[in-house]
């Protein structure tokens, strides 16, 4: 099942946002535009779908919901959230709809509850919140039937689809310093403090399967490299190893501490294409990675993706990546700040001056990424 449009009303820097969604999607956009927040959106329904954690948890975890609202929202103070999918079974295809709003009560507990939780299934509406139980009871309203195994049943597809939703944004400090973290304070794993745990978690054969074809990836990428694998120390705990050409015989076996940041947000992107079916949503992949290696990771992920039928999201702001004429307009998000009046997200096939830039024969690098520009920033020269 994939994504085919999202719909926000006041969330975060967004005033409202409807966008459709292919299998891919390329967001862009000013520094402090939305970009993590507009990802976040589908983080925000995995961690209401997922086990253990629900509505409140989610909410509490980005800092309750005064936090999420945009700032630029006026007289209409609920947050809304609205998704679209379709999933094809023996070639007849299935539209889900899933719609989601919240408020806070505005004296008294101020708790946070269902301004609305609706639900579809192609033209049938399966869910409509608040109900006459709700009405008798309003303490129904801080769950959403979405959490509940026993109240989804009618379009637990959507739920699950929630949950297998996976987000990327690799720090290779935390790999090569995890004392830095609290392990167990993290509700989920954004930064991937325990990613080598979840390496050594897949099954053997896949995981050497799939370790196998990193490190011939990664052998054209990091030329000196010469073996990848897994092992783990006296205490158990899991590390990756490389062998490294050197002139003195095995002096060159290294463990993740001391990879290049580089090489561990390399093996992080290839081995997380792979791990499931569920929407992958990735931060700037292209960090620390070298601009020839970026130039390519479209074509990569799309190749990756397709074999999987995966669908992908990401956020840069790199023109090597954007430089991939394998990018469509329809599948680039460009994020436009609109001062007190949020943020505006469009597609790139919807502005005129982007597609007749394209027409003429530009990149999408160098059609949309200079309307990501700060307007004065020729004034950064004039810092003392």
């Amino acid at each position: 099942m994939q994504f085919k449009r999202l719909v926000l009303q006041n969330w975060r820097n967004f005033v409202r946002v409807d966008l459709s969604i292919g299998e891919r999607l390329f967001i862009t956009g000013p520094n402090a535009s939305g970009k993590s927040n507009l990802l976040d959106a589908f983080r925000f329904l995995r961690d209401v779908a997922k086990t253990g954690g629900g509505l409140q948890q989610a909410v509490n975890d980005r800092g309750g919901l005064s936090r999420l609202r945009c700032l630029a929202a006026r007289r209409y103070p609920d947050v809304e959230i609205e998704v679209e999918l379709e999933e094809t079974n023996n070639g007849t295809p299935t539209t889900w709809r899933y719609s989601l709003g919240l408020r806070q009560e505005s004296r008294g507990a101020r708790r946070l509850l269902l301004a609305h939780e609706r639900a579809w299934r192609n033209a049938e509406k399966l869910l409509e919140r608040p109900n006459e139980d709700d009405r008798r009871d309003e303490w129904r309203l801080t769950q959403t039937h979405l959490e509940q195994i026993a109240s989804n049943v009618a379009f637990r597809p959507v739920a699950e689809t929630f949950q297998r939703i996976l987000y990327l944004h690799l720090v290779p400090q935390l790999l090569k310093h995890p004392n830095l973290a609290n392990r167990e304070a993290l509700s989920e794993d954004p930064f991937g403090l325990k990613f080598l745990e979840r390496v050594m978690g897949t099954p053997e054969k896949t995981r050497r399967a799939r370790l196998g074809k990193i490190e011939e990836a990664l052998r054209i990428a990091v030329p000196e490299l010469e073996e990848l694998g897994d092992t783990r120390d006296v205490r158990g705990m899991p590390h990756l190893e490389a062998v490294y050409r050197h002139w003195r015989p095995h002096a060159g076996r290294q463990r993740e501490d001391q990879f290049s940041d580089g090489t561990l947000r390399m093996i992080g992107l290839l081995w997380s294409l792979p791990e499931g079916d569920g929407l992958l949503l990735l931060e700037e992949p292209e960090l620390s990675l070298h601009s020839q290696i970026v130039s390519k990771l479209p074509a990569l992920i799309w190749r990756l993706q397709r074999a999987r039928k995966r669908q992908v999201m990401l956020s840069s702001h790199s023109a090597e990546l954007f430089g991939d004429r394998g990018i469509r307009p329809h599948e680039v998000a460009l994020l436009c700040p609109q001062g007190s009046e949020g943020t505006v997200v469009k597609l790139a096939a919807d502005k005129d001056d982007v597609r007749r830039l394209l027409e003429g024969g530009m990149t999408m690098a160098d059609a949309v990424l200079p309307l990501t520009a700060p307007t004065q920033v020729e004034q950064l020269m004039l810092f003392e």
